[in-house]
């Protein structure tokens, strides 16, 4: 299957990092290419360096992108975007963008276990290797469980799906997602069944944790700015509450200067702002967009510059 998915905030994200035509660019999520595709497009003598841990997503990159000199791609974690780039002599970097979560395609291909309305293997690897949903959710304590669901997914229930998780695999192990699904449904109070499907947030807790992506995200915001030069920007796009917060707090860090206690009446710490926000506020996806893409209703794209 083609691995499809439409860039989320396309024009302001292109806008934001301010691409320079000779300029060096990496896209560290880079999925069907859609993001890609467009950076590529301004660059003359420049090069982006397209990465993802996907397979799929590699196999469309390059299908894609083998005929244009401007392209390198990588079969990687964008975790560990630092290494992967100084492991082929890559120096500074004129600007990196992310987006974060799962892929359209990833959702879409039901096989991949990662949607609770198509039944399948209980899988949601991004990587396709490692340990899979299935495996965490038969495995797990009560008590983890609960707190992956609750924290992670942010769900107000977490107590009764995990109880109910661990009572349903003592009688038969949990390997499909609808079984999953059906499992979180007849734990939830009967109102909130009729909220809207009652496994997202439990599917997205569970996701997250099979695929490490706050710790991917903690690291690879890390990564990425230390491989920016002076100048350079860096544009992150998240999803939900959690990836934003840690993008905001982390960017607010760079971006701040003397940590003295106010009393002081000098600096003595010398530490200096790293970095400048080039978005105050995160950027969101307009009526037109959304109209197009109604999974772009959630979508925040942050930036900042390197000082």
């Amino acid at each position: 299957m083609e691995f499809n998915h439409i860039p989320v905030l396309l024009n302001e994200t292109i806008e934001g990092l301010n691409i320079k035509e000779n300029g060096i660019y990496a896209d560290g999520t880079a999925g069907g290419g859609g993001h890609s595709s467009e950076i590529l497009k301004h660059l003359t003598t420049g090069k982006l360096i397209s990465i993802d841990r996907d397979p799929d997503a590699i196999q469309t990159l390059t299908k894609r992108f083998s005929k244009n000199e401007n392209s390198i791609i990588i079969k990687g974690n964008f975790a560990d975007i630092a290494e992967l780039l100084k492991q082929r002599g890559v120096g500074r970097l004129d600007g990196v963008m992310l987006d974060i979560g799962v892929s359209s395609h990833q959702l879409d291909t039901a096989e991949r276990g990662f949607s609770f309305h198509e039944d399948a293997p209980l899988d949601m690897r991004m990587s396709q290797s490692g340990t899979t949903a299935a495996d965490l959710v038969n495995s797990l304590p009560f008590e983890e469980l609960r707190r992956i669901i609750y924290t992670y997914g942010e769900e107000k229930f977490a107590d009764s799906i995990a109880k109910g998780i661990v009572k349903a695999r003592e009688e038969q192990r949990i390997e499909t997602t609808l079984q999953l699904a059906e499992i979180i449904k007849q734990n939830v109070p009967q109102k909130v069944r009729r909220e809207g499907h009652p496994a997202r947030k439990t599917f997205q807790a569970i996701r997250i944790a099979v695929n490490d992506e706050l710790g991917a995200l903690n690291k690879g915001l890390d990564g990425a700015f230390e491989m920016l030069g002076s100048g350079g920007r860096l544009a992150v796009i998240t999803f939900h509450s959690l990836e934003d917060r840690i993008v905001k707090q982390k960017m607010a860090s760079w971006c701040k200067g003397c940590t003295c206690p106010k009393d002081f009446p000098v600096c003595v710490c010398g530490n200096k702002p790293k970095a400048k926000l080039v978005t105050r506020k995160p950027v969101c996806a307009n009526g037109t967009e959304l109209e197009l893409n109604p999974r772009a209703r959630s979508a925040k794209l942050r930036i900042c510059e390197k000082i």
